[in-house]
């Protein structure tokens, strides 16, 4: 019990499907009709630009992950680029942002159920999901890949599905449904940017949380018995699957719905284009398949958070309980942890005063963006390292460093604009403050002696 190892139980299926499904969730079947309201067609760019970044953010994560897996992946590779306060800092945000992310989803759930079952309360139903879904965690980690692998297959054929029947709509091959298709509509409601170039803005940080997620695979492959070659296929594979789950299912949306439709942001984005379409049963079909996004993102947010907390106890950035592991090598004190508070998150959103659950989410509204620009500085930190010490790179980032500089100045315009926008600004003041407080008991936290030595597994250089 009292090894600190955790198991390679995670099978090639397992991690692949994990890439491929990781960044579908909620955010595109429900919010992404709020970024369409805000910027019309001209959100295909928000999702462009946003897709680019994250392509280029996986690439340099990519580089760092091949030459070193681990389970800390961004937040053990900070603490050697730059310093263990910042892999403290990064890793215990990225927790937090995923355990306030669990409420949500388990929230958006019970809604749903509760539409079903009237009878049963909705905080019962969000508290139960939480405690039903953590038990795939306390198992081996191949059970928890074998869980995952099923709901990633259901949510990306209901895509596939959903563009095989847009398609065929559009090609006017459905009897008597007759949709408008983008020319016409772009003509008939003001053109591709009708909100200017300040919504597109807007949008792309709307759309930045969708992406949240892809690097998840990067902390599965290091429970995998071969993760260099998983990180590579899972990273490489990040431009396809943006390009067929996003923009083309945006493309078939802004060509049946027109962007001011009022209840495009009420119903979302897919809803409001089946019922368009007048398939029947329409809110139904897509009340399953969020049921299942939603189960799936909750099942990998407390895998995540739980591995993240793993890595920080092993460095000595967290209590040294959390790195304990059960007969199935799963850290159970961690999955523990992180499942009590999200538990106690979700009470906080029902019993507690309004107000309290709102500042907690404000707290992680800029994590995503500080996660992605601690990677861009890892990475620009860490090649300089590697090279100087003759490793030989198996995974690189494309036109080093120029392509890794304007990532970072992209990012750092992006956390500017959210102060400037009043819609966001209370969640970078937030997060600020929460950053700030997280960094000085992570620079407390490294003036103590000694620290664990790395865990072999090709380390990168210190």
């Amino acid at each position: 019990m009292s090894n600190s190892s955790l198991a390679p139980g995670l099978k090639q299926r397992h991690v692949t499907m994990l890439s491929i499904a990781g960044v579908i969730g909620a955010g595109l079947f429900v919010f992404s009709g709020h970024a369409i309201a805000k910027a019309g067609p001209a959100v295909l760019l928000a999702y462009v630009f946003t897709g680019a970044l994250v392509v280029l953010v996986m690439r340099m994560l990519g580089e760092m992950a091949v030459a070193s897996p681990d389970t800390g992946s961004f937040s053990t590779y900070a603490d050697r680029a730059i310093g263990p306060w910042a892999g403290f800092s990064i890793g215990w945000l990225y927790w937090w942002f995923w355990v306030l992310a669990i409420p949500l989803e388990a929230i958006a759930a019970a809604n749903i159920i509760n539409a079903w079952v009237p009878a049963v309360d909705t905080w019962v139903i969000a508290s139960s999901l939480i405690l039903l879904l953590t038990c795939s965690n306390f198992f081996s980690v191949a059970r928890y890949g074998e869980f995952e692998f099923w709901f990633g297959l259901l949510k990306i054929i209901a895509i596939i599905a959903f563009i095989a029947l847009a398609t065929a709509a559009l090609m006017g091959l459905l009897p008597e449904r007759e949709v408008s298709g983008l020319g016409r509509l772009l003509e008939e409601h003001g053109g591709f940017a009708p909100n200017g170039a300040g919504a597109i803005v807007g949008a792309m940080l709307t759309t930045m949380f969708s992406f949240i997620g892809a690097e998840v695979v990067t902390i599965a492959a290091a429970e995998s018995k071969n993760p260099a070659r998983q990180i590579t296929r899972a990273t490489n594979s990040v431009v396809w699957r943006i390009c067929v789950f996003y923009l083309l299912s945006i493309v078939l949306i802004l060509s049946i719905v027109p962007w001011d439709d009022p209840r495009l942001p009420q119903v979302g984005s897919f809803q409001r284009a089946l019922e368009l379409m007048q398939i029947p049963n329409a809110k139904l079909i897509i009340d399953v398949v969020v049921l299942l996004a939603v189960a799936s993102c909750m099942n990998s947010q407390v895998y995540t958070g739980s591995r993240m907390l793993f890595s920080l106890a092993r460095r000595g950035d967290a209590p040294r309980f959390l790195q304990r592991v059960n007969r199935a090598k799963v850290p159970f004190a961690a999955v523990a942890c992180t499942t009590v508070l999200g538990v106690v998150a979700t009470f906080i959103n029902y019993f507690a005063p309004e107000n309290v659950f709102k500042f907690l989410l404000s707290t992680s509204g800029a994590v995503a963006l500080l996660v992605y620009l601690v990677i861009a500085v890892s990475q620009l930190c860490l090649r300089k390292k590697m090279l100087a010490a003759g490793a030989t790179l198996e995974f690189r980032m494309w036109l080093f460093p120029w392509l890794t500089w304007m990532v970072i100045l992209f990012i750092g315009g992006a956390l500017v604009s959210m102060f400037f926008i009043p819609a966001y600004r209370s969640e970078i003041i937030a997060t600020g403050l929460l950053a700030t407080l997280i960094i000085c008991l992570g620079l407390l936290n490294s003036r103590k002696a000694p620290r664990p030595a790395p865990h072999p597994s090709k380390a990168l250089p210190e």
